[in-house]
This record gives C-alpha cells, sequence and structure tokens, in this order.
C-alpha cells in the first residue's frame, strides 16, 4: 500500500484532529481503520503481478506455440533461415519474433487441366485439388487441340525445408504445372489430330513417362509423382466431323464386309447341303444296285447250284413219271392224241379229241 495511505490510517487512529481541546467528544473512543492484511503486503508483490499479466498478453498475442496436423509438415526459420529437419505432427514450441513455423500439406493433391469450366487458376482452399485451364497444344500440321488431364502428387516430406526454401510456398506452379504442360505438348505434338483418338492409350503412356521422367530429375526430388490420367482430347470442330464421316465409312464397310461373308457362308452351306444330298442318293443307288447285285448272285448261284444237282437218272425218273400220268390218261381217253417232244424230254403235249372245243393243254 502507498506511504500517504498508512499516514493517513494512523492519523485517524491517533485521534489527532487538533479540535480536542473544550470538545465534548473528547472522551469517545477512538474508531480502528488499519487496512486489511492482504493490503498491507500489496505493494511489495504488485510488481511480480504485473510481470505476470504481462506475460501471459504477450503469450496471447505472440502465441509462441503451433499445433501440426496429420498430413502437414511443420517447417521452422530462425531469423529467416529454414531449419533442414521438418517438424512432425504434434506440438511445437517457438520463440516469437525470433522464430517463425510454416505448416505444408503432405497429403496427396489433385492438378487438374479442364477447359469445361474454371478457365482461370483456381485452388480450392482446404481441398488439396487445384484446376488449370486444359492444355493448348498444335498437332503435327498445327492444328489446334485441348488436352485434359489429372496429376495425382505430393510433397516429399523429408526434403520439404529445402523444397519450400528454394521453390516457395508456390512450388506447384513452378514445380508441377511447367512440366505437365511442357511433356503434354512435346508428345502430342508429334501427331495428326486425326490419330489421336486411335493412338490415345499410346499418347497417354508417353504423357506419364515423359513427366515422371522429368520430375524425378529435379535436384532434391522435391515431389513425388502418383499418377497421370488423360481424360479427354479435345479436337477441332471440322476434325471431329471428319472423323465421324471417316468412322461411318469404316461401319459400312465392315456391315458390306458382314454381309458378304455372310453370303458366302450360305452359300456354303447349300452347296454343302445339295452335296450332302447328291451323295446321300448316290449312296442309295449304290445300296439299291448291290442289293439287286447280291439278290441276282443268289439266284444265280441258286440255279447253279440246282443244275448242278440234276442228272440224267433224275431226268429219266421225271420222265417215267410224266408219262406214267398219260398213260392214266390214256386209259380214260382212249382217242386223246399225245405228241412227244423231241428226245422224249417233258413236257409232252397233250391233246383231248372228246373236247369239242379242243382245248390245249400243257403239262408239266
Amino acid at each position: 500500500m502507498p506511504a500517504d495511505l498508512n499516514d493517513y490510517f494512523k492519523k485517524k487512529n491517533s485521534g489527532g484532529s487538533g479540535n480536542s481541546g473544550g470538545n465534548d467528544n473528547d472522551n469517545r473512543t477512538p474508531f480502528n481503520m488499519d487496512p486489511p492484511d492482504f493490503m498491507k503486503n500489496l505493494g511489495k508483490k504488485a510488481g511480480l503481478l504485473y510481470v505476470l499479466i504481462a506475460i501471459v498478453v504477450i503469450a496471447v498475442i505472440a502465441k509462441p506455440f503451433v499445433i501440426i496436423n496429420s498430413g502437414e509438415m511443420g517447417i521452422k526459420a530462425t531469423t529467416g533461415k529454414f531449419q533442414p529437419t521438418p517438424m512432425e505432427p504434434g506440438f511445437h514450441l517457438f520463440i516469437p519474433f525470433i522464430q517463425q513455423v510454416f505448416i505444408v500439406d503432405t497429403k496427396v493433391r489433385i492438378m487438374n487441366y479442364s477447359s469445361s469450366e474454371d478457365l482461370g487458376e483456381v485452388i480450392q482452399r482446404g481441398s488439396g485439388i487445384k484446376r488449370n485451364a486444359a492444355i493448348s497444344v498444335l498437332d503435327a500440321r498445327g492444328l489446334p487441340v485441348s488436352i485434359e488431364l489429372t496429376v495425382q502428387y505430393k510433397l516429399e516430406p523429408a526434403t520439404a525445408p529445402q523444397t519450400i526454401a528454394t521453390w516457395g510456398m508456390s512450388w506447384e506452379d513452378k514445380i508441377i504445372n511447367p512440366v505437365v504442360r511442357d511433356v503434354t505438348r512435346s508428345v502430342v505434338g508429334k501427331f495428326n489430330a486425326e490419330e489421336l483418338p486411335q493412338k490415345r492409350n499410346e499418347i497417354a503412356v508417353n504423357i506419364e513417362e515423359g513427366i515422371r521422367k522429368a520430375i524425378d530429375a529435379q535436384p532434391g526430388q522435391p515431389v513425388e509423382l502418383l499418377t497421370v490420367q488423360l481424360r479427354e482430347i479435345v479436337l477441332p470442330v471440322k476434325i471431329k466431323e471428319q472423323i465421324e464421316r471417316v468412322q461411318v465409312a469404316r461401319q459400312e464397310v465392315e456391315r458390306t464386309k458382314y454381309e458378304v461373308e455372310k453370303a458366302n457362308q450360305e452359300a456354303l452351306k447349300r452347296a454343302a447341303e445339295a452335296e450332302g444330298q447328291a451323295k446321300a442318293r448316290e449312296i442309295n443307288a449304290q445300296g439299291q444296285a448291290n442289293a439287286v447285285k447280291i439278290e441276282a448272285d443268289a439266284e444265280a448261284y441258286a440255279n447253279k447250284k440246282i443244275s448242278e444237282s440234276i442228272s440224267g437218272s433224275l431226268l429219266n425218273l421225271r420222265q417215267i413219271e410224266v408219262q406214267g400220268k398219260f398213260n392214266e390218261a390214256l386209259r380214260e381217253n382212249k382217242d386223246a392224241k399225245i405228241f412227244l417232244t423231241p428226245g422224249g424230254a417233258v413236257p409232252n403235249i397233250w391233246v383231248d379229241t372228246k373236247d369239242s372245243q379242243k382245248a390245249v393243254s400243257v403239262a408239266k
């Protein structure tokens, strides 16, 4: 407590007012005006309190700490010089006004080259996606072509301090963007516009290989290239119409070839069917001929066997049997006439004279 305030309380306690003589109130009990104990030592502790308050205010204003999240990396700069060792995710302290911490994103980032929208270069904050205008390329004949790409990459955490010290915070526009545009123009410029749709896969492979080679050749390998995707090849209107006409003509040729091939297949099918039918008829006729021949051979063989089995004795026996039948007939019809064949062989001719019509019979 200040000294004048203590003196004031002391005077009040001593009752020294200068009016004690002849006053009716001289016998009154003096009022105790001593200050509280905590106020007696307040003057000694005030300086320390002011220092603590000043420290708190400075800490709030200067904020000598930083919290680095996952997927990020901190770069500490002391009096403007970057420290080579990056700061890992977590809580970190630094000296205000002397040191400064820069936080960079080490997550996967995407750079889109598109002609449909976002013609200017736009960065979507916090999304890790950067949109650029489509890459304008002149083909081998000087015709303008637009190429749309998507490039995925990320900053190398181990070399992040060196990368930021060399390229600055806009390292993407200095490392990724120029390389992608230069390689794409170099690759696509070797082809004619009409060839680009048919050779799309070859062009995509060449672009990715060229970009990867150029990125890896950067000193310190500041960036890891993940993928390069060729999304669209935008051709001039006249070239697109010409390609469409060529495709229609090719489709017509393919359709004609298909119809000719189909007709040939049908003709071959009909020829095969006719040949099969002719073969079937030939086989059928051959079968019938073979059957007739077999039957004739069998009959000839049977006749041969029959002729071989007929002997002179058998023929005489047969003649005797027939002659016996004629003799029996003559006993009944004595006027009948019999004509014998030469050599006495059968058959004989029998003529019945009793028959008014003179019927002729041949007996075997």
